[in-house]
């Protein structure tokens, strides 16, 4: 117990960066985002799509390889940044394999986007650490908001793009909050035009508002020193070139079809089309955000608060640029997904590091508002907790048998937001510290228990399981197969190792079924 609280005397009296905290918060986070992550298959659209992709890259080469296909066919949606790295992880995986016709492992699919998405944890502590240098708590806490979100560390084990581009962000943010006028400053520029590069070879138009987000604060800081012409503006745009050089030779091979990435599926299908389970509109982030977000969703409007009294100061700037230039570009988006609001997170952890850091010092220079209001966060943690406890208690005795398969997730986060809120509430710092860590590890603990379970991955309870039907259409002669009363399933087309598209009764003739069920029909087609 007195190493324990030595350790935590060491967060507050040291005025260096807390490396060694956020390397161990990044840890934990590597932890949770790969356990049991092979153990579910791939998903639609997303995960089936962008391993195709990623599988044909891994059978080119030479300059075939900078533009990827799907099913033999240029692919138009997203550019290939993160597919040429998952294209790496497959020829890894080859080597390993007996089998050459096996499939690459879903682990393996999904084990490069895991380890990106992990690097927005510590990256978010070192942005608050730029924002608020001496405040190693606030750095600490903004890293430990970040790894206890469900929403990171769900879609973050995704083969997805979003978790990527979320640590992308966090990258181009770090690397403007590191500059500093009176250094060199221009390989902080280099490397926030190598972030920006690979937003545009992930999802180019979200370049736009995430370097916007961080540019303003950094043009309004340096204007009122009268620095800017002191910024290595030339050495950013080196950086950009890799990106750029990519997309200019997409232009030149497709012609018109490459701007399909800008606006066709790009912001353009984003800001006009509603697609599927896009119907709730912009109640899609609003509901992300109340889900996702706690127990730490009632420190964010109080970060809110305190960062509009500190509006002149570095963090105050930086706080309000970035929350409402990122809200500002999902917000208004007609096709709404739960991860397209992913980018939300990162503003959400800098406005709740500071607060947090308030609560657990009590320091005495706050705002009397927000001192207040602060005081009661500790009691309604404690009483959420409570409350699943009791839930839990309920669920022990079959009082609601559909909680069952979640009451370990419900107990851990219970007894460690019960527990951790009450500590919080103490007048001794080091308990305070000790209802931090509490709070933390119960949300910790509940992810652990929800990672290794069957249904972290909860999309494939929507849609019946591809795989005993891909196994079936693989032992198929070579005629065409098509499926009726479903949707084209990518997830079927990559387990199945051939594109099964829908059925069309006005385009297929001299069809014939060869098995049906409840929820689709499979017809084989002669030409």
């Amino acid at each position: 117990m007195e190493y324990f609280l030595l350790l935590t005397e060491s967060i507050t009296h040291n005025y260096k960066p807390p490396i060694w905290w956020l390397f161990l918060l990044w840890t934990i986070a590597c932890c949770i985002l790969f356990v049991s992550l092979g153990d579910l298959p791939l998903r639609d659209f997303d995960e089936a799509t962008v391993a195709r992709v990623a599988f044909e890259l891994n059978q080119k080469s030479g300059l075939d390889r900078l533009l990827p296909a799907i099913w033999d066919k240029p692919y138009l949606n997203k550019p290939p940044g993160l597919h040429w790295i998952i294209s790496f992880a497959i020829g890894v995986n080859k080597s390993f394999q007996t089998e050459l016709n096996l499939l690459p492992s879903e682990f393996s699919i999904r084990f490069f986007p895991a380890l990106f998405s992990s690097f927005v944890v510590p990256l978010g502590g070192l942005i608050q650490w730029n924002l608020r240098p001496k405040d190693r708590i606030a750095s600490i806490a903004t890293s430990s908001v970040l790894l206890t979100l469900l929403p990171i560390m769900r879609h973050g084990r995704m083969a997805m793009l979003d978790g990527t581009q979320l640590s992308a962000i966090a990258f181009l943010w770090f690397c403007l909050t590191s500059i500093k006028v009176k250094k060199s400053n221009k390989f902080n520029f280099l490397a926030a035009g190598f972030a920006c590069s690979f937003l545009l070879l992930l999802k180019a138009p979200v370049m736009i508002p995430a370097l916007l987000a961080g540019l303003l604060p950094l043009i309004w800081e340096n204007k009122l020193k009268n620095n800017l012409k002191n910024l290595s503006w030339d050495w950013f745009f080196y950086g950009l070139l890799p990106g750029f050089s990519w997309h200019f030779w997409n232009v030149f091979s497709y012609g018109s079809g490459a701007f399909w990435l800008w606006w066709g599926d790009g912001a353009g299908r984003v800001l006009l089309e509603r697609g599927s389970g896009s119907e709730l509109g912009v109640l899609v982030p609003i509901i992300e955000i109340l889900e996702g977000g706690w127990p730490w969703i009632f420190l964010w409007p109080v970060g809110l608060i305190l960062a509009c009294f500190s509006f002149n100061t570095r963090w105050g700037a930086w706080a309000l640029s970035t929350q409402i230039i990122i809200a500002g570009s999902i917000l208004p988006l007609k096709m709404q997904l739960p991860w397209y609001s992913l980018p939300l997170w990162l503003p959400f952890s800098l406005l709740c590091g500071p607060p947090l850091s308030s609560l657990i010092q009590r320091n005495e220079n706050d705002y009397e508002l927000v001192r207040k209001i602060l005081e009661k966060i500790p009691y309604l943690i404690s009483f959420l907790g409570f409350c699943l406890l009791i839930f839990s208690l309920l669920v022990s005795f079959d009082l609601f048998y559909w909680a069952v398969p979640y009451s370990k997730i419900i107990f851990s986060i219970g007894i460690g937001w019960f527990l951790g809120g009450y500590l919080l509430s103490d007048s001794i710092i080091n308990f305070r510290k000790i209802g931090f860590f509490g709070i933390v590890s119960g949300s910790l603990t509940g992810l652990f228990f929800l990672m290794t379970s069957n249904f972290w991955l909860w999309e494939i309870n929507e849609n019946w399981d591809v795989r005993p039907l891909a196994e079936f259409i693989s032992i198929l002669p070579n005629n065409e197969i098509y499926i009726r009363n479903s949707f084209e399933r990518p997830s079927l087309n990559w387990y199945a190792k051939r594109q099964v598209k829908s059925f069309n009764d006005e385009e297929q003739s001299n069809c014939f079924v060869i098995r049906e069920s409840r929820d689709w029909s499979l017809y084989s087609c002669n030409d």
